[in-house]
């Protein structure tokens, strides 16, 4: 089992208050320090105020944020957690994907998704009713430009073109797969290198239009069903990062709660199928974050 640590998003609003004269390189190296695999960003370019004040969060740009985590450490991979594809032309993206990753020493992961904030792609002027298709085809596009081959397709098809330097890892960054979606999850099985389900209940689910998975039994059966459709079209287990059931006690009880909880059933996650646990800290500041970082420290197995 390998932990990611994603930075915590209720921290961006109040950066500066929040980080109190440290920095975020400075953060990104106790996260690596306390030997956790993966350090990831969300995104929210442009969210609604109404979004906001229901739950919604802000977000650094995620390419940003993470080179400069990448430049603070050694061996900890950068992850978007998640980027929306219809948000950035496909080439736009690959080029700072490739930067990120060659600058890194092919660290990135590419957390990828559809997106479902109506309001943020209009604000975006980025196209929702399509946003499925065409993140199939960002994908695509994607892949061609890291290979240095040319795309062909009907909304990003373009001959004559190319983009240096390429990314460290042949042929890109491996691409994981955030939301339950049927569609997102034939990505992950045809397409994709990994997968983001996300533990949501029935009501959550209304908001985000895509299924709830409220237990362990379901998402095991979940990704049973992803690896036997790619290995029956002859592909490798797919990575898994899952956001833990346990997450809500980091609200209600505090890190310690949520990590004496999790530890004995970290050995039930491996056996589901989960390959990765991502773990967002509800910390209130900087010194906050430092505590909690050392609790997860000293009680998850494998951090």
């Amino acid at each position: 089992m390998k932990l990611n640590l994603m930075f915590p998003m209720r921290a961006v609003k109040h950066y500066p208050r929040w980080i109190a004269g440290s920095s975020l390189g400075e953060v990104a190296r106790l996260v690596e320090d306390a030997g956790f695999d993966g350090f990831s960003m969300s995104e929210h370019p442009y969210p609604d105020k109404a979004w906001l004040a229901n739950g919604g969060h802000h977000a650094f740009d995620p390419f940003v944020a993470l080179s400069m985590v990448a430049q603070a450490t050694e061996r900890i991979r950068v992850i978007t957690y998640v980027m929306v594809a219809g948000y950035r032309n496909p080439y736009l993206a690959a080029k700072a994907a490739a930067s990120l990753d060659l600058l890194s020493s092919g660290r990135l992961t590419l957390g990828m998704a559809a997106g479902y904030l109506e309001t943020e792609f209009a604000a975006l002027g980025a196209d929702y009713q399509h946003r499925g298709a065409l993140l199939d085809e960002a994908v695509a596009a994607m892949r061609a430009a890291w290979s240095g081959v040319e795309h062909q397709g009907p909304a990003y098809g373009v001959s004559g073109h190319e983009a240096l330097p390429l990314p460290a890892q042949v042929g890109g960054p491996p691409i994981w797969i955030g939301g339950n979606s049927r569609a997102a999850r034939r990505r992950v099985v045809e397409t994709a290198d990994g997968w983001m389900p996300m533990a949501q209940s029935a009501a959550t689910a209304t908001i985000t239009r895509t299924p709830p998975l409220e237990d362990l039994a379901t998402l095991r059966a979940l990704i049973a069903e992803q690896n036997q459709r790619r290995s029956e079209l002859g592909r490798p287990p797919a990575e898994i990062s899952f956001v833990p059931f346990e997450k809500e006690l980091l609200r209600s009880g505090g890190v310690e709660a949520f990590s004496k909880a999790l530890a004995p059933r970290v050995e039930e996650y491996a056996e589901a199928g989960v390959t990765w646990l991502t773990i967002e800290p509800t910390s209130r500041s900087v010194a906050d974050f430092i505590a909690d970082l050392a609790v997860l420290g000293d009680l998850l197995p494998h951090a």
